[in-house]
């Protein structure tokens, strides 16, 4: 497409990792115009059972690292007036999940942090919101859906009759991400296929 473009790998749970990638995407490109956190990992085990390595490891990669990247561009984007980020929360953003606590709760915790930026942020040109995929045929879900029982019961309650897919999301991303979305602020954008509505 001729766009310019620059690779940078890192574990975003690592705070320095994340003021890095953003200093080395404006050093590049002069500017940080839009953020997406996507990063996200998941532990699935009863919460009993939920060792102290894999809540640590969620909440520093599903979690810490939202509100550290955002941080860091922000120092970017309010001076100019102007920036979109966009976080990938959850549907375990408004529900529990089952055997996944430190998943649920990093994004509930993304839900919330969506909100605190956009309240600072909104009324400075930056606009801050989330996006919340459902059940997606993604790494995430190999387990359920390798799961007959549990994937069928997912799959009933979906209005839509299917699991989403990655582009689902995409056009949600492109929205927030435009000038269409210039007065949303704090918005969570629901992408689940009518999960939330049964």
């Amino acid at each position: 497409m001729g766009a310019s473009h620059l690779g940078l790998v890192g574990n975003v749970g690592d705070a320095e990792v994340c003021a890095r990638l953003v200093e080395d995407t404006v050093r590049h490109f002069g500017a940080i115009d839009i953020l997406v956190n996507n990063a996200g990992t998941i532990r699935r085990s009863p919460a009993i059972e939920h060792s102290e390595e894999d809540w640590q490891t969620l909440i520093d990669v599903n979690l810490s690292s939202v509100f550290r990247l955002t941080q860091h561009a922000g120092r970017h984007m309010l001076p100019r007036g102007s920036g979109k980020v966009i976080n990938i929360a959850s549907l375990l953003t408004f529900q529990g999940g089952i055997t996944v606590p430190s998943y649920a709760a990093a994004k509930g915790g993304v839900g919330q942090l969506t909100k605190a930026f956009a309240n600072e942020w909104a009324s400075k040109g930056v606009n801050v919101n989330a996006i919340a995929p459902g059940y997606m045929d993604t790494d995430n879900t190999e387990a359920l859906r390798n799961n007959p029982e549990r994937a069928r019961q997912i799959l009933e309650r979906i209005p839509a009759g299917r699991w989403g897919k990655p582009e689902d999301v995409a056009g949600a991303a492109v929205f927030l991400a435009s000038g269409a979305a210039d007065y949303i602020h704090g918005h969570i954008l629901v992408v689940d296929g009518g999960w939330l509505n049964r």
